[in-house]
């Protein structure tokens, strides 16, 4: 079964721009996200994310990944961001 992506990247110079942030995005690892439409997340990362294929709504294969974050300030909520909608990555010092 095929999975679907918003967006997919081909080009080598994004693909390697996402790859970039995965060291960034260990699990259990609280950062403050600040996403392409200025909006920001704070969270832990509940699973370090891997750039997978996708396919877009026209059946183009491409590469994307997705995130899931446990929100920081109420954290039965979680997030699902993919990783091409992140602009910058801020790490916190852990808190409890």
């Amino acid at each position: 079964m095929s999975r679907y992506a918003p967006r997919i990247h081909t080009d080598p110079a994004a693909i390697a721009a996402l790859e970039a942030l995965l060291p960034q995005l260990h699990g259990q690892t609280q950062v403050e996200l600040t996403l392409e439409d200025g909006s920001r997340l704070l969270g832990t990362v509940a699973v370090q994310p891997t750039l997978q294929q996708y396919r877009d709504a026209e059946e183009n294969e491409g590469s994307n990944g997705q995130l899931r974050l446990d929100d920081l300030d109420t954290p039965v909520q979680q997030h699902v961001v993919w990783l091409d909608q992140i602009t910058a990555i801020r790490q916190l010092p852990y808190r409890e």
